[in-house]
């Protein structure tokens, strides 16, 4: 029998930077889950570079019910993230009630903390994870976010 382990949800992985007791810790926490979901969620709320083609504030929505995991994952639906920026060609032609649906539909689809976090990051807000800044991700993944 074959062991997998899981990989961790952004929001899981936000969590262990939150409860870590040290810097250190934290950082390597961020470096040991430094995977595509994660660098994309962190980039689109601290790199400037990258303006969301979504609305400010909380969008209408339904969280899914606390529960198991789903089996449509921010590690997977992170991808969709090209649809929302302003300026990436995928999404310069689309419709912006189409664009803010596929953003709904991705809020709706992903655990109740991923979709918090998607909030704050199209408002260039920083997560409510404490101990998870700009300065950390700088440290942390130096080539992420330019100077």
């Amino acid at each position: 029998m074959v062991n997998t382990v899981r990989a961790k949800d952004v929001w899981e992985v936000f969590e262990a930077i939150s409860k870590a007791s040290s810097r250190k810790e934290k950082i390597k926490i961020l470096r040991a889950n430094n995977k595509p979901a994660v660098r994309d969620v962190l980039r689109g709320t601290f790199d400037p570079v990258i303006v969301w083609a979504l609305p400010e504030g909380v969008p209408p929505y339904t969280p899914q019910p606390e529960g198991p995991p789903s089996p449509r994952s921010l590690l997977k639906e992170h991808m969709t993230f090209r649809y929302f920026i302003k300026g990436f060609p995928s999404a310069e032609n689309l419709d912006q009630l189409k664009r803010e649906r596929l953003f709904i539909d991705l809020l709706e689809c992903v655990q109740p903390k991923d979709a918090a976090i998607l909030v704050t990051m199209i408002n260039k807000q920083k997560p409510e994870y404490d101990g998870l800044t700009i300065k950390l991700v700088k440290e942390a993944l130096p080539d992420l976010i330019p100077d």
